[in-house]
């Protein structure tokens, strides 16, 4: 028997009282864009749920293979009839059985997907603010380089976003370093130095930053870093952005006091979406 809800049931209605990515946040998962039923950067987000799943010593099938993943999500966003333009999540959690020790490595998946208004990258909002989100700090180990289903910072910093009025919160870790933002990799430019913190600093090994830094690599008037940004350092910003797989690039328009321009994240986002229409 349990209570669900203040009702003492014998059914589990909700499926959750033997789920370890409930019980523990014992999952890792994926975000994917499809565009006219492709999924973009396929090999780079199935190599990173791959790693995933082995960093946290998950059994990996042998059917899970790239073709059977990609096959499952189209197949889904196909019979959602949103396969033009769609996000599409995979969460992958360990199977139900003991406590902190699980009774085995094995895995279950969920697949779930929404359609999205555009296929192209689009800049929606003229104004955002961000500020820094102090309350909790992210660690600098490889744990915060993955995406498990434990994102309990995000969420209590969304919601200091909101109270607060503010579009975004950049995340610290313990050294008290800007590492990343609530749902993607920051991006700083200073002068002709585009510079994004580094993985060893905690930050998520995000799609889309290795896409950003390929094309800004092609640019001979940018010089890409992979250095520590600090606090101070984004009072002397040219430009901040933030980028993830779904959104691409969002220009940040404010940060306290000082505010900037878009130029670079505006001509960044045109060549990213140039590869979209390529497909």
């Amino acid at each position: 028997m349990i209570n669900y809800n203040g009702i003492i049931t014998s059914q589990d209605v909700a499926g959750l009282s033997n789920n370890r990515a409930f019980l523990y946040g014992d999952g890792v998962f994926e975000t994917l864009k499809i565009i006219n039923n492709k999924i973009l950067f396929l090999e780079d987000h199935y190599f990173r749920l791959m790693s995933s799943m082995r960093v946290v010593r998950m059994e990996i099938p042998m059917n899970f293979t790239m073709e059977f993943l990609e096959e499952q999500v189209l197949l889904l966003v196909s019979a959602n009839k949103i396969s033009e333009s769609a996000r599409a999540r995979i969460t992958v959690y360990r199977n139900g059985g003991g406590y902190y020790l699980p009774h085995n490595n094995s895995i279950s998946f969920l697949i779930n997907a929404v359609g999205l208004d555009s296929k192209d990258y689009l800049i929606e909002n003229n104004s955002y603010e961000v500020d820094l989100y102090k309350d909790f700090y992210i660690t600098k180990q490889l744990l915060s380089s993955i995406k498990t289903t434990n994102k309990i910072i995000n969420i209590t910093a969304s919601i200091y976003a909101s109270e607060n009025g503010l579009d975004n919160c950049l995340l610290l870790n313990e050294s008290k370093n800007v590492v990343e933002a609530l749902q993607g990799n920051i991006f700083m430019l200073m002068d002709n130095k585009l510079i994004t913190p580094p993985v060893s600093e905690g930050c998520l090994n995000g799609i889309m930053r290795k896409q950003i830094i390929l094309l800004a690599k092609k640019n001979e008037n940018l010089e890409v870093v992979e250095a520590i940004i600090s606090p101070f350092d984004l009072q002397k910003a040219d430009e901040l952005f933030i980028t993830n797989v779904i959104k691409g690039i969002q220009p940040i328009t404010q940060y306290r006091k000082k505010s900037f321009v878009t130029k670079t994240s505006v001509a960044l986002l045109a060549k990213l979406n140039d590869i979209i229409a390529a497909i």
